[in-house]
């Protein structure tokens, strides 16, 4: 996938659009990512009984959920514009991103 943990991307589409923030995990199998404080979903649990203790924090429960990695569109650190992402050589013959609209070097 184009985007690595701990990027900055954006939400183009969706309730969150426009939405700005880092990215806390990849889920490469589905093509979905975790963004920090984006999709933000509520969960009822209840509490899970094993040998007399509670397992789960019952009540409500809010998280981050995973988001299409379609919705998102990465920022280049070096030109802060919302870009889509190349690959190229560098002089080591190393494989890196680049970004397509300044064509720095996307660590």
């Amino acid at each position: 996938m184009k985007i690595k943990r701990g990027d900055t991307v954006v939400v183009v589409s969706g309730n969150d659009r426009g939405q700005r923030g880092t990215v806390q995990r990849v889920i490469p199998n589905t093509h979905q990512v975790v963004v920090g404080g984006i999709n933000i979903i509520k969960k009822h649990q209840k509490p899970v009984q094993t040998g007399g203790r509670s397992k789960t924090q019952p009540g409500i429960i809010e998280f981050e959920a995973p988001i299409d990695v379609a919705k998102v569109r990465l920022v280049c650190p070096s030109c802060s514009e919302l870009t889509r992402v190349g690959y190229a050589f560098d002089e080591d013959g190393a494989k890196v991103r680049i970004c397509k609209q300044c064509d720095a070097v996307i660590r």
